[in-house]
């Protein structure tokens, strides 16, 4: 049963971002998982790349990691050395230079850690949904979605309540760099070239590097040592620190990417509460929380890929992939990929196992906030189910003109409550 698919004709270019404005054409995933799983592409704003959707071909690549690379970026868009230098984070890097960064802060979203965190959350979720469920008819996204990792990642990084709408607006643009509802600066649209050492190219970019410096220079002023930005100060055994540039760019993905995963997953969750019968009963039953995240972050696979680069010559379904090729892994395909997933367009609750790849699961890069993810979407549908008859929409959904970001940004939708 196929519960949504946007209309394609199956042939969409997966290089522009209005072919995704409309939601991810998965008509053209289905197609090329079908019929050419390793595909070449040209590309008008610069070389052309692969594309991977098949799950078991990502599943493999992406561990192999000496002959797929992270260190020449991890989107679409070209960059020159000086620009990979200046915009790049730990996700953009392999080996000893990634695990050395990555060490350092995995320890603050180990599940242990994490599992910490419930009631926190918990309490969180109270007034978000008192607020939105008490008007009756809402944006989903705008008053549930956004709210609570807004909130959460305001407590991670120790910033003033009154900073968190500023600080999650400049992550949007910067992820959603391609969309004018969240930038004046579209990406694709305008000359960025002033910008072109900042994060995704973005004037955003550097409001928070300036951001980052004056936080931590109230932070220290008044004796502040803890959370995870001194974490990622602290010198390691050998007395080294990260840059200040490293610094300001890894503040700049934890704003940015440690809120859209968690909007848009819970967001599409919602969406799907409204749009399938029989979802609703199964989460009041409570015995799906177990499985529930995944398939909810599967269905929703907020990261729409993420790119590597060839490191020598290698062949993939008969094609040759050469040295320096830009090879994508499309998650949303294979996230609907039906040799993994049966009735993949149907979501399932209880899917188990569920080998999703919505954080990008395997080899070293998996997403570290994956864990926060799993237990904020948890938590968030535990204490909405409880408080609901019913969800449905009242009107069509919006998606991010983006696609390296599938989300809903407006959901409208209606309650009734218990």
């Amino acid at each position: 049963m196929t519960i949504w698919v946007p209309e394609d004709d199956g042939f969409a270019d997966l290089g522009q971002h209005d072919a995704f404005a409309g939601g991810a054409p998965y008509n053209t995933f289905a197609r090329l998982r079908r019929e050419d799983p390793c595909h070449w592409s040209d590309f008008d704003q610069g070389k052309g790349y692969w594309s991977i959707t098949r799950h078991a071909d990502i599943d493999r690549m992406i561990r192999d990691v000496a002959t797929f690379s992270s260190a020449s970026g991890i989107r679409m868009e070209d960059q020159t050395h000086e620009e990979y230098m200046a915009r790049r984070t730990f996700q953009e890097t392999d080996g000893t230079e990634h695990r050395k960064v990555r060490m350092k802060v995995a320890k603050a979203f180990s599940p242990g850690v994490v599992a910490g965190f419930e009631d926190q959350i918990r309490a969180l979720c109270h007034p978000i949904l008192d607020s939105a469920l008490a008007k009756g008819s809402f944006c989903a996204t705008h008053d549930i979605a956004r709210e609570l990792p807004m909130r959460m990642l305001g407590q991670i990084l120790g910033v003033p309540d009154e900073d968190l709408t500023w600080l999650v607006d400049k992550g949007d643009a910067l992820m959603a760099n391609t969309d004018p509802d969240f930038t004046d600066h579209v990406a694709d649209k305008m000359d960025t070239d002033a910008y072109r050492l900042m994060p995704f190219n973005s004037p955003a970019g550097a409001e928070l590097y300036e951001y980052a410096r004056d936080l931590m220079a109230k932070k220290n002023a008044r004796g502040d040592t803890t959370g995870i930005l001194h974490l990622i100060l602290t010198p390691d055994e050998n007395g080294e620190t990260i840059s200040d540039t490293e610094f300001r760019n890894f503040f700049c993905l934890l704003v940015a990417a440690g809120n859209d995963t968690t909007r848009y997953s819970i967001a599409a969750g919602i969406q799907a509460l409204a749009r399938q019968p029989g979802l609703l009963q199964q989460m009041q039953s409570g015995e799906v929380w177990d499985t529930a995240p995944d398939e909810i972050v599967r269905w929703a696979s907020p990261a729409t890929y993420f790119r590597r680069t060839a490191t020598r010559d290698v062949e993939v379904h008969g094609k040759q992939i050469r040295a320096g090729d830009k090879v994508l892994y499309w998650f949303i395909s294979a996230n609907r990929d039906p040799q993994m997933f049966p009735d993949p367009y149907q979501l399932n609750l209880a899917r188990k196992p569920n080998r999703q790849l919505g954080w990008g699961q395997g080899g070293p890069h998996v997403c570290l906030g994956m864990h926060l993810a799993r237990l904020e979407v948890r938590v968030l549908f535990q204490e909405l189910v409880k408080r609901i008859n019913s969800v449905e929409t009242t009107g069509p959904e919006a998606f991010v003109r983006s696609n390296f970001v599938n989300g809903i940004k407006h959901l409208p939708v209606r309650v009734t409550l218990n």
